[in-house]
């Protein structure tokens, strides 16, 4: 059987995809003129494969319902492939597989082979063009299921991982708790000797990824390399029924140092990302939900030079019903809602990057905010990120007070807006009050960011060292 006439490129499924390279790529790897046969005789196995593909769609078109939508529409991609072989009109070499056309079998030259998705299998690579096609399918596909995509970070947002080494003396305690590998469906602490790590999963990821599931094609993309994310992928995936093969470590990115919409087979705006960093998607930030980071062991916050404990020395956790995992996954049911609200057919128009900024500007949506001595005195208030989180959020920001102010965001109690504030009775807050607003996508209680907890704290920020106003 010839990759040209069968190969299921156009199916809006990487994991029927891998499946099939898997079964006719590796199989018939000892023997190039089988998996990509001479011009007379891909001609002769196209017909063939037509004739059988013809059938096949026939065949499902009498019983078809709409589970079997998408295996349906797979065959007819694979139809288009194998009618693409046998045309006299030149090959446009849609995709790749070792430098190799997978329609004509032709070889093609490095840099026109495009895009690699590592991830699917080994040595693919797919045209700018017709990865613009699949994603256009896969997205009629996933409308029809009412389903979007997601990709989900692992460290710092689903679990936190150490290396063994680095444990501290008062983290010893932790060995004694750890789940057999065996059976991790029911665990939630990992002893991975073989990789020298220990795993934590984040308190609620379970019943995260079954609800996610149901509304969002889930995937994978870390900054750790394929052997990790595997491995990861198996502790909170051990059935292998959220993830498929749409796990994308570093292996597999573009840009290094960078994660990238370019290797997800799913429109951008289509498509949310959940992830402690933001500067890891430079060009992909209005898709981005940053979830707060998720520090278990003593590394994981000197790692990042944070001061306070650590939750396995604190002998704590984050809380199941109310942690940043559950919270986030009430802004994900939104953002869904609002994309497939109306339930209507025509759905062109809908952009979950717009929908998300809707969603974000109800946190904070009543709220009026003036600052003091939170900004250089030189610069534009208007200009610094946090008067843009604030507004982002939905508040409003102004640069002196009046009786519409809310609240007066300070570092210190000494200033002149500070006093008004008292004296007229409005909230006075530090800037952690937005800082956890942005993270935890919802308004905080103003009495746990007062400046008195700032000062207990021994945590006073500073904006810059040059003057602030007055």
């Amino acid at each position: 059987m010839s990759v040209a006439s069968d190969s299921p490129v156009h199916s809006s499924s990487s994991d029927d995809l891998a499946a099939f390279l898997e079964t006719e790529l590796d199989s018939n790897s000892d023997s190039s003129s089988e998996s990509f046969p001479i011009e007379d005789a891909a001609e002769d196995d196209a017909e063939v494969s037509n004739h059988r593909l013809k059938r096949r769609k026939l065949e499902h078109l009498e019983t078809v319902d709409e589970d079997e939508i998408e295996e349906v529409a797979s065959v007819k991609f694979s139809q288009e492939i194998s009618e693409a072989s046998s045309s006299k009109l030149p090959c446009q070499h849609p995709g790749t597989f070792g430098n190799m056309c997978i329609v004509c079998g032709q070889r093609v030259e490095e840099e026109e082979t495009g895009i690699s998705f590592t991830y699917i299998h080994k040595g693919i690579k797919f045209h700018e063009d017709e990865v613009t096609r699949m994603r256009d399918i896969d997205m009629k596909m996933l409308q029809s299921q009412r389903k979007l995509c997601l990709v989900l970070d692992l460290d710092h947002t689903l679990l936190n991982s150490t290396v063994l080494r680095d444990l501290r003396p008062e983290e010893e305690y932790l060995k004694s708790l750890t789940h057999s590998l065996e059976d991790v469906s029911g665990g939630d602490l990992f002893m991975l000797e073989f990789m020298h790590m220990m795993t934590k999963l984040r308190p609620f990821v379970h019943s995260f990824l079954k609800e996610a599931s149901k509304m969002f094609v889930l995937y994978i993309y870390t900054m750790g390399d394929r052997p990790y994310a595997r491995q990861m992928a198996k502790l909170l995936d051990p059935k292998g029924e959220y993830f498929g093969e749409r796990i994308i470590s570093r292996d597999d990115g573009t840009v290094r140092h960078q994660k990238s919409l370019d290797v997800v087979l799913g429109q951008e705006k289509a498509v949310l990302i959940l992830d402690d960093t933001e500067n890891a998607w430079p060009s992909h930030k209005d898709n981005l939900i940053v979830i707060e980071r998720y520090h278990f062991f003593a590394s994981s916050c000197k790692q990042f030079d944070h001061r306070f404990q650590s939750l396995s020395q604190l002998k704590s956790d984050e809380s199941e019903p109310d942690g940043a995992l559950a919270t986030v996954l009430k802004v994900l049911k939104q953002t869904h809602s609002l994309f497939f609200e109306d339930g209507g057919e025509d759905l062109s128009g809908r952009d979950v990057r717009s929908l998300l900024k809707q969603v974000r500007k109800e946190i904070l949506k009543g709220c009026k905010v003036v600052f003091s001595r939170v900004f250089p005195t030189k610069s534009q208030a208007e200009d610094h990120p946090l008067w843009r989180v604030a507004e982002g959020l939905g508040a409003t920001c102004a640069t002196e007070v009046d009786e519409s102010v809310t609240h007066v965001v300070a570092m210190d109690v000494g200033t002149e807006k500070v006093r008004w504030a008292i004296r007229e009775k409005k909230f006075v807050v530090h800037r952690g009050w937005i800082d956890a607003a942005n993270y935890l996508w919802k308004k905080q209680p103003e009495e746990n960011f007062g400046l008195e907890q700032l000062k207990k704290q021994g945590a006073e920020e500073k904006s810059d060292d040059v003057p602030l106003e007055k």
